[in-house]
């Protein structure tokens, strides 16, 4: 199993209208994708001005199908035009991580 834990630096005071966005356009598509995720959190100590979200994956190859289809996806396109347009997100930080031989993602 992998992760893919993506870390996102916003404007100054923009989460909330991020968020709201997201909420609005993004999460519904992005779930029917990737499926649920792991973590989708905003900072409270720290750089406050960033969220972190994280998507669990069997491998790579199921990444990377789960992705492109999003991506061709009319309603998920609809979603990243209107968060460009929105401009709260100024940097983007993507991180692969292998889960431990032990590590089972816990029952929900």
């Amino acid at each position: 199993m992998i992760f893919d834990h993506r870390t996102y630096i916003c404007k100054f005071g923009t989460i909330p209208a991020h968020f709201a966005l997201y909420e609005k356009m993004g999460l519904a598509v992005q779930k029917r994708h990737l499926g649920e995720p792991v973590l989708y959190a905003s900072t409270e100590v720290g750089n406050i001005n960033s969220f972190v979200h994280v998507w669990a994956y069997k491998d790579l190859a199921d990444r990377t199908a789960r992705r492109a289809a999003m991506n061709a996806d009319p309603e998920w396109q609809a979603f990243v035009k209107a968060a460009r347009e929105l401009g709260a997100i100024t940097e983007q930080h993507n991180t692969i991580l292998v889960a431990a031989p032990f590590f089972k993602v816990p029952a929900r």
